[in-house]
């Protein structure tokens, strides 16, 4: 099994990173801060005034680390993209299936991920009693279920996910059962660029940061991250990548999200609320949900289809091995991540 290698997260304004050796240097104001060998890092994450070497850079390539470019207040800009890994047979039958049958993937995945929503509402109500919009929304989830496998086409599958997703995010703020959160905390559905609320900025920073992983790891065992099942191809989206990131959301952003809220880990005052209604995570905050993030990867469990206890880290990277496998021949279907 795959050694879980570090994700670097740089967001300390005016850092400089460097190669030196066969190591990566960071330092800020001429002091190093930390400095680790190439062969332990699997992608680096830079945030605002983040200056890269260009011998890094080529150095980065040449080991496959998985370096992006993000603003300071997380806003995706690009990444470095090494030379390409795997059999070019590998992606010539990820391009035909996408072409020809991606419906059963797009199914399998759209499956786990109304089932994942459906869990982290059904914890809310084994852990803090009845609450009947929520148990509605719950029966709900299952009838979209039972649909999927009636679906003809990708647009009505994408039809069923999002009124799932609507569905769920619904009744998202009664998952909010610390009586401080509720009161702190305003959520009334999903909003983006920018986010106009605290909660949404969280899930969108993580999300974003997730979906980078996920391209890396697709692309690590040969896969092409542009090309998806689910999402339509689009110029300089990872539609694979955001495929796959439907099957992680709920489990483990929208989840974790969650426990920092109603730990009353983060607060109102940990955000910057614009005039014209846009909110900005604060440098602390954001390196509050990084640690959390990291501490999170590094929790093992046992994987639903291998059987085998796994960080939780490396899923992005197992899943995108599942995925070539079945793009192979090896397997009779995709077999999406769900946590039983």
């Amino acid at each position: 099994m795959r050694k879980l290698q570090n994700t670097l997260y740089i967001t300390r304004q005016g850092s400089y990173v460097h190669k030196e050796r066969e190591t990566l240097v960071i330092e800020c104001e001429h002091q190093k801060i930390m400095q680790l060998p190439i062969h332990a890092v699997a992608h680096v994450f830079c945030f605002g005034n983040v200056l890269v070497s260009p011998f890094l850079l080529g150095f980065c390539g040449e080991n496959k680390v998985n370096l992006a470019f993000f603003t300071e207040h997380g806003k995706y800009l690009g990444r470095l993209q090494g030379r390409q890994s795997g059999n070019v047979l590998l992606r010539r039958a990820q391009y035909r299936l996408s072409e020809q049958n991606p419906l059963p993937i797009a199914r399998h995945i759209i499956a786990a991920k109304i089932q994942a929503s459906k869990r982290v509402l059904q914890r809310r109500l084994r852990n803090h009693g009845a609450q009947p919009e929520v148990e509605h929304t719950v029966k709900m989830l299952n009838f979209s279920v039972t649909q999927l496998p009636n679906a003809a086409d990708l647009d009505t599958v994408r039809g069923i996910e999002g009124d799932a997703a609507a569905r769920y995010f619904g009744v998202f703020r009664h998952l909010l059962t610390a009586k401080q959160a509720q009161a702190d905390f305003v959520f009334d559905g999903r909003n983006r660029r920018p986010p106009r609320d605290p909660i949404n900025a969280m899930l969108s920073l993580l999300y974003s940061v997730l979906g980078k992983e996920i391209s890396g790891a697709l692309q690590s065992v040969g896969l092409d991250p542009q090309v998806g099942f689910l999402h339509a191809d689009r110029s300089g989206r990872d539609s694979l990548a955001q495929d796959i990131l439907e099957e992680f959301r709920a489990w483990l952003v929208d989840r974790l999200v969650l426990n920092l809220v109603n730990r009353e880990q983060v607060k109102p005052k940990d955000f910057i609320f614009d005039a014209s209604g846009a909110v900005q995570i604060k440098d602390d905050t954001r390196k509050l949900l990084f640690k959390a993030l990291h501490e999170r990867k590094q929790e093992k469990i046992q994987h639903p289809f291998l059987g085998e206890e796994v960080e939780i880290g490396l899923l992005p990277h197992i899943q995108a091995m599942l995925l070539s496998r079945h793009l192979r021949g090896d397997l009779a279907e995709y077999p999406p991540f769900l946590m039983r």
